[in-house]
């Protein structure tokens, strides 16, 4: 007899993704294309703590689990950005699994990492497993009945030093694909093939000043080109969208701590004020200023963020004798290294300064020498100061040394 299921949404949830594998990248040949720093423990470390970890990767690996992983897409960069790790993937849908290790195959995944184990489970239902130093959970407890139970059910298994990333639904950026999500349920479509194609028909019928069909032309037609992530966003069974106020009581619920968004600059005032009222804005207690971008923008489809069992300050560096005394680690997430110009961890454009490239060389050169040792002049604490606040260059933290809060 089969165990019953601890939630009641998973075998509905798991058929429909066994018809639609999401998300629907292709599977090629060879490592995944760029990168995601948020997939990287080491630049999650320096985003989040403002330094990296000292840990003998040799003694201890690090662990990871990607809570529901799909077809794998996540699980290839976790593999790839963290070499040495020891790697658990799981998911419910047979057929995700089934790509998401010809992918892992293809892309000799397994081979950068000291062990990789995909296998088809509930993130509910890992006891015994643990305890992680990261969970990745990107689009995955919105679609449980109970996203709380699955968020309390990988606290569990997060070890008391680790961090979580999640990504979950936000309300006023979805107002439109709930409007389509309902419209279609009322004209019985359903989940199958037949479904699918009369959700694209929709768009086409509908008139070109109907603000579901411009919202779907503008935002969503690229991303919805594969058939599985058109399915996934118009056509799913159970879905579960919050706004800030209900997400962090969801957090609080769950007993652990917010400690930053993964996408940081959407909440930053500036990205949509200026003059007297940026000013106003960033007056704000930290908190308010994020309640205030959710009203202004009503784009906002989702939250990226970070948790842990404790709170944590992030460290500064304010101080050049400390700052000069610690060792340090060019950021791995990079393109086009070692060339002045390249892309940051957003794949943002970056233009290195003289110093600042010879900072990171030496660096590189002489990862056993603290960032004094290295000898390059009265100049290298601001230069690496401005180096950790862009996210290229992370202070490793040494035994004793960290920034909790307790």
């Amino acid at each position: 007899m089969k165990p019953t299921p601890s939630d009641a949404a998973t075998p509905v949830v798991s058929d429909f993704y066994d018809r639609f594998p999401y998300p629907g990248d292709p599977v090629q040949d060879g490592p995944p294309p760029g990168y995601n720093w948020r997939w990287c423990l080491e630049s999650v470390n320096g985003a989040v703590r403002g330094e990296s970890s000292a840990r003998d990767d040799a003694a201890r690996p690090p662990r990871i689990l990607d809570a529901g992983c799909g077809t794998g897409v996540s699980t290839d960069y976790l593999c790839h950005l963290n070499p040495g790790a020891e790697v658990l993937a799981v998911d419910i849908s047979a057929g995700a699994l089934n790509l998401a290790r010809e992918r892992l195959h293809l892309s000799r995944g397994a081979q950068q990492v000291r062990s990789l184990r995909q296998e088809q489970r509930s993130l509910l239902d890992l006891h015994g497993e643990g305890p992680f130093d990261y969970i990745n959970s990107v689009g995955v407890l919105h679609h449980l009945r109970d996203p709380l139970a699955g968020l309390k059910a990988l606290a569990a298994l997060l070890d008391d030093d680790g961090l979580m990333h999640l990504f979950l639904y936000a309300n006023a950026g979805r107002w439109e694909i709930h409007r389509t999500q309902r419209a279609l349920t009322k004209l019985g479509v359903g989940q199958d093939s037949e479904a699918l194609r009369l959700g694209r028909q929709l768009f086409d019928v509908l008139p070109e000043s109907n603000r579901l069909r411009r919202n779907h032309e503008q935002r969503w037609l690229i991303d919805t080109a594969a058939d599985a992530n058109f399915a996934d966003m118009y056509l799913h069974p159970q879905e579960t969208s919050y706004d800030l106020k209900t997400l962090f009581a969801l957090i609080e619920a769950s007993g652990l701590h917010f400690v930053g968004f993964s996408n940081p600059s959407v909440w930053a005032p500036a990205r949509l004020l200026s003059g007297d009222l940026l000013a106003r804005a960033q007056s704000l207690p930290i908190q308010d200023q994020w309640f205030l971008i959710e009203d202004l923008d009503t784009e906002i489809s989702h939250f990226e963020f970070f948790v842990a069992r404790k709170p944590i300050q992030k460290r500064c560096w304010d101080d050049d004798g400390e700052l000069l005394g610690t060792r340090s680690r060019r950021q791995s997430c990079l393109w086009g290294w070692p060339s002045a110009s390249l892309l940051g961890p957003d794949l943002e454009p970056i233009a290195l300064s003289a110093q600042e490239k010879q900072l990171l060389e030496a660096v590189d050169a002489h990862p056993e020498h603290s960032l004094g040792e290295l000898a390059l002049g009265a100049w290298t604490a601001d230069v690496a100061r401005t180096l950790i606040q862009r996210r290229l260059l992370l202070p490793i933290a040494e035994a004793g040394g960290g920034g909790e809060n307790a």
